[in-house]
C-alpha cells in the first residue's frame, strides 16, 4: 500500500496530535486492561505512563525507524499473577513485578546480544514467508474472539453455541456496526484527514449512539440501554499522580528472600521466549507495511533491546511488561501513517494524560462493544497482512502447504499449552510447530 506519511515525515502540528490520539484510541484497550484484570490496586493511569515511557525507550534503541507502540503484554498475566501469588504482602507483590520484569528483559538483551554477533541470516531461514506469514495471519485470528465478544457484550451462550440477542446484545451490536461502518466509509471514501482518522470517527460516532441509548435508558429506568456508566465521573479528581508500581515495591524489597526470586525468574523467563517468537512477527508484520527490512535496519538486536529494556521500565512505573502491539500496526496499515514521530507523540500522550483523570475517565467510559467495532477492522488487517506475505510462496509445493496448514489449524485451533506456570499462546505454539515442520520438509531437495 503506499503510505501517506513514511516512517521520516512530520506531519503538521495539528495533524500530529489528532493522528497521536488516534493512535492512543487503538492501543488504549489493551493497555489498561491488564492491570485492572491482575487487581491488587494496580492503576490503569500509571500503566498507560509505563506504556508511554517504555515506547519512548524503544524509540530512541531503534534510532526512531520503527514505528510501534508499546503497551502491557498480556502474555505475562500468569507470571503477574505468580508475583502476587508467591509474596507475603502486596508491596512484596509490587517488588516482584518489577524483578520480574527486568529477567523478561534480560532474556531479550542476551538474544539481542547474540543476534549483533550472529547476525540475522539464520531468522529468515528459521522463518521464511511461509512461516511467518500464517504466524502474523494468527496474531490476528486469535485476537478475534475478542472483538466479537466485546461487540456482542460478551454474550455468548455455551449451551446454545451462540450469541443469544437480548435488548442489550441488540444495543451493543449496533453500536459497534455503527463504530465499524463509520471507520470502513471514513477509510475507504474519506478524503484527506478523514481518511487518515478512521478511528477517531468511527469511535466517536460509536460513542454517541452509546451515549443517546444511555440517556433514553436513564429516562425509561431500562437498564438494557445503559451503555456507558456516567456515574465514574462523579468521583473524578481533576489531577492526581499515578500510583507508580516503584513507590510501592521499594517497601517490599527487604523482605524478599532467594526463594522467591527464583519463583519470579521461572515464572518470567520461560515467557519472554515466547514472547520473542511474537515479537518476530509483528516487525516481520511491521516490515511488509513500511517496505523496510525492521530485521536489518534498525536491526532485531536494537527491536530486542529496544522491546526488553522498554518492558523493565514499563514495569517499572506500571507493574506491566510492554510488548510491541498488533494494534499499533494495524492502525499504521489501515491509515497509512507510518509516521514515528506520531508514534513518539503517542507516547507523550498518553505520559501526560495519565495525570489527567477527565482525560482517562473518559477514555475508560468508552464503551467494550465501540472497541469491538474498531477492531474487527484492527485484527483483520492483521490477520489479512500475514495472509498477505503468503503471495510470493508457491502452495502448490506440498512443502509449503503442509507448513503453512499446519501453523494456521494449530493457530486456530486454539493450541495453547500450559507447562507448570508457563503458558504458550497459540501464535507461539503454532509458530513453534511450523518451524519444525519446516524444517523437516526442507530436507527434500527439489526435482530437476
Amino acid at each position: 500500500m503506499k503510505l501517506a506519511y513514511n516512517v521520516q515525515d512530520k506531519p503538521k502540528f495539528g495533524q500530529l496530535i489528532v493522528f497521536a490520539f488516534q493512535q492512543l484510541l487503538a492501543i488504549l484497550a489493551a493497555t489498561i486492561a491488564v492491570p485492572a484484570i491482575v487487581g491488587n490496586g494496580m492503576q490503569q493511569s500509571a500503566a498507560l505512563f509505563g506504556a508511554g515511557v517504555g515506547t519512548i525507550v524503544y524509540l530512541l534503541f531503534t534510532k526512531f525507524k520503527s514505528p510501534v507502540f508499546l503497551g502491557s503484554s498480556f502474555a505475562f498475566l500468569g507470571s503477574m499473577f505468580a508475583a502476587f501469588g508467591g509474596a507475603a504482602s502486596v508491596s512484596i507483590g509490587y517488588a516482584g513485578l518489577i524483578i520480574g520484569a527486568c529477567f523478561a528483559g534480560l532474556v531479550y538483551v542476551i538474544i539481542a546480544l547474540i543476534v549483533k554477533l550472529a547476525g540475522v541470516k539464520w531468522i529468515n531461514k528459521l522463518m521464511p514467508a511461509v512461516v511467518i506469514g500464517p504466524t502474523v495471519a494468527i496474531i490476528g485470528l486469535s485476537l478475534a474472539g475478542n472483538a466479537i465478544g466485546d461487540s456482542l457484550a460478551g454474550a455468548f451462550d455455551a449451551e446454545a453455541g451462540a450469541y443469544v440477542m437480548t435488548a442489550n446484545v441488540w444495543v451493543a451490536l449496533i453500536c459497534a456496526l455503527v463504530t465499524l461502518i463509520t471507520v470502513i466509509i471514513s477509510s475507504v471514501f474519506g478524503k484527506k484527514m478523514a481518511k487518515l482518522i478512521p478511528f477517531i470517527i468511527g469511535i466517536l460516532a460509536g460513542y454517541l449512539v452509546a451515549a443517546i441509548f444511555t440517556v433514553i435508558g436513564i429516562k425509561t429506568g431500562n437498564d438494557a440501554l445503559k451503555v456507558i456508566d456516567f456515574s465514574v465521573f462523579k468521583d473524578m479528581k481533576i489531577f492526581s499522580v499515578p500510583a507508580f508500581s516503584f513507590i510501592e515495591g521499594f517497601k517490599g524489597l527487604k523482605a524478599i528472600d532467594g526463594k522467591y526470586i527464583a519463583s519470579l525468574a521461572v515464572a518470567y523467563v520461560p515467557v519472554a521466549f515466547v514472547v520473542f517468537a511474537e515479537h518476530i512477527a509483528d516487525h516481520k508484520n511491521l516490515s511488509t507495511i513500511i517496505e523496510t527490512e525492521l530485521l536489518e535496519e534498525p536491526g532485531l538486536h536494537r527491536t530486542l533491546l529496544g522491546d526488553g529494556v522498554g518492558s523493565m521500565v514499563g514495569a517499572f512505573f506500571g507493574g506491566c511488561p510492554n510488548t510491541t502491539y498488533g494494534e499499533s500496526v494495524g492502525c499504521v496499515a489501515i491509515t497509512g501513517n507510518a509516521s514515528v514521530v506520531t508514534i513518539l507523540c503517542t507516547a507523550i500522550m498518553a505520559i501526560v494524560i495519565s495525570f489527567f483523570g477527565p482525560f482517562v475517565t473518559f477514555l475508560s467510559t468508552i464503551p467494550g462493544c465501540v472497541m469491538g467495532g474498531v477492531c474487527i477492522t484492527l485484527y483483520g488487517f492483521i490477520a489479512v497482512s500475514g495472509l498477505k506475505m503468503l503471495q510470493p510462496v508457491d502452495l502448490n509445493d506440498n512443502r509449503n502447504l503442509f507448513t503453512a496448514s499446519v501453523i494456521l489449524i494449530a493457530g486456530i485451533g486454539g493450541m495453547t499449552l500450559r507447562i507448570g506456570k508457563v503458558t504458550i499462546t497459540e501464535v507461539a505454539a503454532a509458530l513453534i510447530l511450523g518451524i519444525i515442520v519446516n524444517l523437516i520438509v526442507s530436507g527434500k531437495k527439489d526435482k530437476n
